[in-house]
């Protein structure tokens, strides 16, 4: 099976062509792809397929390291776009993605950079899902015997959102596993740790279902931008400066969409045999 190795400000993908080669993952093979000593190494692996909705360009699915599919990944559909482009997939610098969390529009720029519009966020609690009585900027849950105050965001994916003093010194690794099983999060959860550096700037290191603390997780900078704004921390534009790199996230406000801008990057071509 031939793959292609991508990554968008850290957060790495093994891309695989399910357009003019044949592709049925089971779980274990995207747990082999995604080992970094016995297979190839990724945060997730990323299927470039044909769409199946009208009105969609191509179709795009998401594994996590786990073996497990989700709904959405903000740097992924960035390398994405450009797998697409450079495979000779498309000439189209617009794009309309069919994903489990809903379509996705992508734009190629032509400095490098990609910028993706990633719908409205969905804040009631049912869609996140979270489970809550009501709706709210942020709300209580307990982890640990500890009270945390968190914001719980859907970007086509779940996220719940930590503000933190200090991101370096966070507890990712101890906190992050407790907050993603949660069972207030039915469908687990992404984990993000925010630090507000003043209203145009934050710093963030995400822990993400299914795959552990990455580099950089997309819609977790935009999951994290709309929890600050609905605590009005943030202004509209604000800078994500993540382990792996720095995103640019837009949002203007309630059914409004976000907006996040940022490099994808190829890294090498390859072949794997996998076993069934």
């Amino acid at each position: 099976m031939r793959f292609t190795k991508m990554h968008g400000i850290g957060n790495d993908f093994v891309v695989l062509d399910a357009i003019r080669q044949t592709v049925e993952l089971n779980s274990g093979q995207v747990r082999l792809l995604a080992d970094r000593r016995y297979g190839v190494g990724c945060d997730q692996v990323l299927l470039a397929a044909p769409a199946t909705e009208p009105g969609m360009d191509f179709r795009y699915r998401i594994f996590n390291a786990d073996g497990g599919e989700v709904e959405q990944c903000g740097n992924g559909v960035r390398c994405l776009a450009v797998f697409l482009r450079e495979q000779g997939l498309t000439e189209q610098r617009e794009l309309t993605i069919q994903t489990l969390g809903g379509p996705t529009r992508v734009y190629l720029q032509p400095d490098g950079q990609v910028t993706v519009d990633m719908g409205a966020p969905r804040l009631e609690p049912a869609q996140v899902p979270f489970l809550a009585e009501r709706r709210a900027a942020t709300y209580p849950l307990q982890v640990n015997g500890e009270i945390l105050t968190i914001g719980a965001v859907s970007m086509g994916n779940p996220h719940a959102v930590v503000r933190v003093p200090d991101v370096a010194s966070a507890p990712v690794t101890s906190l992050g596993p407790l907050i993603e099983r949660h069972p207030q999060f039915p469908r687990r959860v992404n984990a993000g740790f925010m630090e507000v550096m003043d209203r145009r700037h934050i710093r963030l290191r995400v822990f993400e279902r299914g795959a552990g603390e990455t580099l950089a997780c997309g819609t977790g900078a935009g999951a994290a931008v709309v929890a600050g704004r609905l605590q009005d921390l943030l202004e509209e534009e604000v800078a994500v400066d993540l382990p792996g790199g720095r995103l640019m996230i837009r949002w203007a406000g309630e059914g409004e969409p976000v907006w996040m801008t940022g490099p994808a990057v190829t890294v090498f071509h390859g072949e794997i045999e996998l076993e069934d």
